[in-house]
């Protein structure tokens, strides 16, 4: 099962002898191994994967994006971001910017997260390109106890006491996390790596637990069925194949999914928990998507199937997309007969 920002918190050996909220039995047994959130729409969410990523589709982009995650549970895992990035008149790079707020209603568990991208994008000859990219990010997570009920709080009779000896003091955590990412891309194929927590911050409240090295692959290639790219009119139809490889810590995960564009609506499909050699069987799930761009909105939906019976029990995830972005195509087609024009990575917008 894919560990939410929730379970970050929970690296403490946060032992109460009677445990009210089902959702820290999930994840405080013990020393848990750390992990980052995920996004059921990477492309949309993109800097998050790789800061190579920044002012690679448009001149400027402003993106919301929330998720649900196992809503069928008293306190479901809700994480938020806000992604910004503009890309520099003179081509070679774009600056960005990371929110991301993280939070749980049963535990009380919150976390913040802001940082800052920059990509430098360079023309290597007529058809190939290469973006890379650098992040930085400040991040402070807390627990709040309101909501946690210990066994010496709880009478013969089933009554709950306000009192408790039991000591919660834990102090938000404080720490600074950095990555760095490359991207190799045409107009029909990109393939992107990157490298997140290079210092590995210390998450544990009490505790050391150290945030393990996410190591991420991306690549895909537009078959394109219709293309018309001029000043008066943008539109396509297209099918893109893509597959991803996310490592962190002990577990991996892999994943494979199909892309259809007929402009302005996209849909997608994408499964999650690919068999890999050697590793064990993952959960399994099969992620729909859905998106449509007028002007200069795109809104993107997606949900996912649980195709295990674990993650059944728990529910699926809501994920949901709304970018404000814009790209001048008039000053694109001029830049394109100066021959200064960069062209964008051919990736889905989801």
């Amino acid at each position: 099962m894919q560990r939410s920002g929730f379970q970050q918190a929970l690296t403490v050996p946060f032992r109460p002898r009677w445990w009210a909220v089902a959702g820290l039995c999930l994840a405080a047994a013990g020393s848990a191994a750390a992990q980052d959130l995920y996004f059921a729409q990477p492309y949309a969410t993109r800097m998050q994967t790789n800061p190579a990523y920044a002012g690679l589709l448009d001149d400027y982009s402003i993106t919301l994006t929330y998720r649900n995650q196992f809503p069928t549970l008293a306190g479901t895992f809700q994480t938020s971001q806000l992604a910004a990035d503009y890309r520099f008149r003179n081509q070679h790079s774009a600056a960005g910017l990371l929110l991301d707020y993280d939070r749980t209603g049963g535990l009380g568990y919150t976390r913040l997260q802001v940082g800052g991208v920059y990509a430098y994008h360079l023309r290597l000859n007529e058809q190939l390109s290469l973006s890379g990219g650098a992040s930085l990010s400040y991040g402070r997570q807390r627990v709040s106890y309101g909501n946690l009920v210990f066994g010496d709080q709880l009478s013969d009779d089933g009554v709950v006491q306000n009192f408790s000896l039991e000591v919660a003091d834990f102090q938000p955590v404080h720490y600074v996390t950095a990555g760095v990412g490359g991207l190799l891309y045409t107009e029909q194929f990109w393939l992107g790596v990157a490298g997140q927590h290079l210092n590995q911050p210390n998450l544990g409240f009490v505790t050391q637990t150290r945030l393990p090295l996410r190591l991420n692959l991306q690549t895909g290639y537009k078959l394109y069925f219709v293309r018309v790219n001029n000043t008066r009119e943008q539109r396509e139809v297209s099918l893109m194949p893509v597959a991803g490889y996310t490592r962190q810590g002990g577990s991996q995960r892999a994943e494979a999914g199909l892309y259809f564009t007929a402009t302005p609506l996209t849909l997608g499909a994408v499964y999650r928990g690919v068999p890999l050699p050697g590793a064990p069987r993952p959960q399994q799930v099969l992620t729909a998507i859905a998106g449509v761009s007028v002007g200069s909105f795109r809104l993107g939906y997606s949900y996912d199937i649980s195709l295990s019976q674990f993650s059944a029990d728990l529910g699926g995830a809501h994920e949901l997309s709304l970018t404000l972005r814009e790209f001048d195509s008039v000053e694109a087609a001029w830049r394109r007969l100066k021959r200064r024009n960069y062209p964008s990575i051919p990736c889905p917008a989801f």
